[in-house]
């Protein structure tokens, strides 16, 4: 367990550094759906998509990118994706389907077997979108200024793998437009081995009450954001190996910018 953020760094690092992982991510982006669950990747695209609702479609921030297929999804409107991921494979990945529109990979079966798996942007209909997609390695706590003047920032899965989600949740609102929207997917699996505790968002009491990530988003997000939509959960499945899933529920909420 690590005791400090440095050591919640190399942690996360660790983990979406690793061949298997990246794997198993690649096939969560671009591959089959398991257990009658819809992909979840385009599922948040969608969600953001029908959120922006008349609002401007200029450029779009997917931070916490991994494989890319989000960013792929929003491109379908947006004039241009910025994808952004904290892991070097994942963004070779995403900028090998961008450049190749193809991604190959060894997907874990069982023990040390794998399947040999191809996935293309042309089955998934999403060869013409290569050309407005960038893909970057970068971390969300600490944005390189030029990713700013963007309608949407799209953050799934990830302020529960960050070292410290409040320099993301109170800094974000430079990086969006007047009336951009922010949408935050997460299923709030706080873990020590990627987030210290005393940097959790939610999830333990205080003052002796429940305070919840939502109770924490709220506060962290003031006073540059308003709820703009009731939050909901979108499930999804994580395959690890051909017996072995992961279920789960993401809470999205999105989130206005308005004038402070």
């Amino acid at each position: 367990m690590p005791t400090n953020v440095k050591e919640a760094i190399v942690q996360q690092s660790a983990y979406y550094e690793d061949d298997t992982t990246l794997a198993q991510y690649l096939e969560f982006h671009f591959g089959e759906q398991w257990h009658g669950e819809a992909n979840f990747p385009k599922g948040l695209a969608k969600v953001a998509l029908d959120a922006m609702d008349g609002r401007t479609l200029g450029r779009a921030l997917d931070i916490g990118c991994a494989c890319g297929r989000t960013s792929f999804e929003l491109a379908w409107v947006f004039a241009h994706v910025d994808g952004i991921d904290f892991s070097h494979k994942f963004v070779e990945q995403c900028q090998v389907m961008a450049r190749d529109k193809v991604v190959r990979y060894a997907r874990p079966e069982e023990g040390a077997l794998v399947s040999y798996q191809e996935r293309s942007l042309a089955s998934l209909g999403l060869e013409d979108t290569a050309g407005r997609v960038a893909f970057h390695q970068g971390d969300a706590c600490d944005l390189n200024p030029q990713f700013t003047g963007y309608d949407l920032v799209l953050a799934g899965n990830l302020i529960d793998r960050l070292y410290d989600p409040a320099l993301f949740l109170t800094r974000i609102h430079e990086r969006l437009n007047e009336n951009g929207l922010l949408l935050i997917a997460s299923p709030y699996t706080w873990l020590e081995d990627y987030t210290p505790k005393e940097k959790w968002v939610g999830g333990f009491e205080k003052d002796g009450e429940d305070y919840t990530t939502l109770d924490g988003l709220r506060d962290m997000l003031a006073p540059h954001f308003a709820l703009a939509l009731e939050s909901r959960s979108l499930p999804f499945v994580i395959r690890e190996t051909r017996n072995k899933f992961q279920h789960s529920f993401s809470e999205l909420t999105v989130w206005q910018k308005i004038s402070s």
